[in-house]
């Protein structure tokens, strides 16, 4: 076998992967076992090690961050939302009442990302792309309403105790999944427009916090914050209790907006100030 030159380089160095398929045809000897002699790069003993934390960090970062590049991906509209929410069609399988009342977010939550989709595609589809973070409930929802516009989503997984796949109408060059949760969040809000809210629990809470926070205190630039179903949000978080306390401000009830039906959060969205307006 003759190695070539990687037709992507313009230096006459070899290409990593030219290395690692050479250190695969080397005479199997104690010393070429040994890890030591593993190349750093194709060692995942050496990768996983505790002092490696760092470089993985990078890794996770830079991996989506570089295929959403590659597929043209400029902005996008955050949905977070319960993973347990069921589909229209399930709701006799809802584990409590108050799960199958809110059942009808998961329409609007349809609805919402196929308009959206349908504009992003009108701009050329790579503005206002869905991201959701890959998973059931709210979240397949949000997938699938880009599906069936005919346009691209993503989908942010993260590795959880118990066994979750991502929901199949993510964009299979689109779904990540992910090691760390920080990470996961800034590729959520890395490119956002836009954050939707639905109803769930603690993760989506945590998701709405974070999200906050950074516009509340200036690290991310303000875009529409807006939470479905204001008897759901009114019932878990008194925010005006907040403001009475002067935990926050008056003013930093103005950073969300309640919605109930995607024609009302697309309103919102399309006549929100562009960033270079």
């Amino acid at each position: 076998m003759t190695d070539t030159p990687h037709p992507d380089r313009i230096h006459p160095l070899p290409h990593s992967d030219q290395d690692a398929d050479r250190a695969e045809r080397i005479p199997d000897t104690p010393q070429t076992r040994a890890p030591s002699y593993r190349l750093a790069f194709t060692d995942r003993d050496f990768l996983l090690r505790d002092e490696l934390r760092p470089v993985r960090l990078q890794l996770e970062l830079l991996k989506p961050q570089m295929v959403m590049d590659e597929r043209g991906i400029e902005s996008t509209v955050v949905m977070f939302g319960g993973a347990r929410i069921p589909a229209p069609d399930a709701v006799g399988q809802a584990s409590t009442k108050g799960l199958a009342a809110l059942s009808k977010y998961y329409e609007e939550a349809r609805v919402f990302a196929q308009r959206m989709t349908e504009r992003s595609l009108a701009a050329g589809g790579g503005e206002f792309v869905i991201c959701t973070g890959g998973g059931p409930g709210v979240m397949e929802a949000g997938n699938m309403g880009a599906a069936e516009a005919g346009g691209q989503s993503i989908g942010l997984g993260i590795v959880l105790p118990h066994e979750q796949a991502p929901n199949v109408h993510v964009t299979p060059d689109l779904c990540f999944n992910f090691h760390y949760f920080a990470i996961r969040k800034m590729h959520f809000l890395m490119r956002a427009r836009a954050i939707t809210v639905f109803p769930g629990g603690f993760g989506t809470l945590d998701e709405l916090f974070e999200s906050l926070t950074l516009i509340q205190t200036g690290r991310m630039a303000q875009v529409p914050v807006l939470l479905f179903g204001a008897e759901f949000w009114d019932g878990i978080i008194n925010w005006q209790a907040l403001a009475d306390a002067g935990t926050i401000s008056a003013s930093d009830l103005q950073l969300i907006r309640y919605v109930e039906t995607a024609e009302e959060a697309v309103e919102i969205i399309d006549s929100w100030p562009r960033p270079d307006c």
